[in-house]
């Protein structure tokens, strides 16, 4: 039984001007999104600025959305860390409050072998048996590729780890992992410009940056190809690939908060060393988002 098939939006957390989280604004924020079609919500993941918060924010937060969102859609926190022993009591922590997914990014900086990704997998794995693991590969990131084979043994040899979000944007070691994987390994875009590619070679959908600002039209690319209707799906694709890489133009979650403050969302600022995007890609941000077809606030 798959976590969740569609589009699950990657949300931002919003803030005030202090920089204390803004919990009615994630919550109007929560609404949206249901109210749109997304089909799960992860929390507290890269572009939810997990990196700079206390774990006493993350885990509230986290809390927080699942207590809101009360089972209408999945809902998945992101509780990796690159110390095992601190993803391993977030992990806890986010299963007690009922999570229905975890995702777990590999270890950043200090980094791991592929024995050490295996050990570090199994151990945050075995310590909530009852809640499903998605693995979370951005070697763009974290200087840590999770390797087909890795990939597969863990999804083969550990009950709950059952999937991966994939943005490392290499579509032939995607192919490779899931050949390897022999239908036991959920698979999800972690890339908004590789959404059809990946759906092609066995993916359920896609953890989005993209469905902040687009959450229908995210769903319905994702279920026009699962429906059928793969022209359509590729068009809706390309037609969003313009957006997508102006919301990718600065360190993500950068442009995305932009453009929702653009839009009108008022999400509030972004944490140092995370900082206001520059004068020109802000503008080109804006014209996409216009020629996308969505409006700016006025």
């Amino acid at each position: 039984m798959a976590i969740f098939k569609g589009a699950g939006v990657a949300i931002v957390t919003p803030m005030y001007e202090d920089g204390k989280v803004n919990y009615d604004k994630l919550e109007e924020l929560l609404e949206y999104q249901i109210a749109n079609s997304t089909d799960a919500i992860i929390i507290c993941g890269t572009t939810g600025e997990s990196a700079t918060m206390t774990h006493g924010e993350h885990l509230k937060t986290i809390k927080f959305a699942i207590d809101k969102v009360n089972k209408r859609v999945p809902v998945i926190a992101g509780t990796g860390s690159n110390c095992t022993e601190t993803a391993i009591m977030m992990s806890k922590e986010a299963a007690s409050y009922g999570a229905d997914a975890l995702l777990i990014v590999t270890p950043y900086y200090n980094k791991a072998t592929q024995k050490g990704l295996i050990a570090h997998y199994t151990a945050i794995a075995n310590a909530v048996p009852e809640t499903p693991l998605i693995m979370y590969n951005v070697p763009s990131r974290t200087g840590c590729n999770i390797q087909p084979a890795t990939a597969a043994y863990l999804a083969k040899n550990v009950k709950n780890i059952v999937g991966i979000k994939e943005a490392t944007g290499d579509l032939s070691q995607i192919a490779k992992m899931m050949s390897l994987a022999d239908g036991q390994l959920e698979l999800y875009s972690g890339n908004d410009d590789q959404i059809l590619p990946i759906l092609s070679l066995g993916g359920l959908g896609v953890i989005s940056v993209l469905s902040n600002v687009a959450p229908k039209y995210t769903h319905d690319m994702v279920m026009k190809y699962f429906d059928g209707d793969t022209k359509g799906a590729a068009e809706d694709q390309l037609k969003a690939i313009p957006l997508i890489n102006a919301l990718f133009s600065e360190v993500n979650p950068i442009p995305v908060k932009t453009a929702m403050n653009l839009m009108g969302m008022n999400v509030g600022p972004l944490r140092m060393p995370l900082c206001d995007m520059e004068d020109n890609t802000k503008a080109a941000l804006a014209k996409e988002i216009e020629k996308f077809g969505l409006k700016l606030a006025e």
